[in-house]
């Protein structure tokens, strides 16, 4: 037997599809409901998220360091 699968975007959590497809809100591709670190899959499938990504958290290191002083 096999099952209907459910789509979901990780970024908005109200879209939901049962064929799948993209993000109305942010073109990105949805996945399979129960499908685990969708966001983090999402980051490393696009370069400039993964970017993004790494410049806020090396900001946040920073203004904790200078706080610290």
């Amino acid at each position: 037997m096999n099952a209907a699968r459910a789509y979901y975007c990780p970024m908005h959590a109200d879209v939901h599809s049962v064929d799948g497809g993209k993000c109305p809100h942010c073109n990105m591709d949805l996945i399979p409901e129960g499908t685990r670190f969708g966001i983090v899959r999402h980051m490393l499938a696009n370069p400039l998220h993964l970017g993004v990504m790494v410049a806020i958290m090396l900001a946040v290191m920073a203004a904790a360091m200078m706080m610290a002083r």
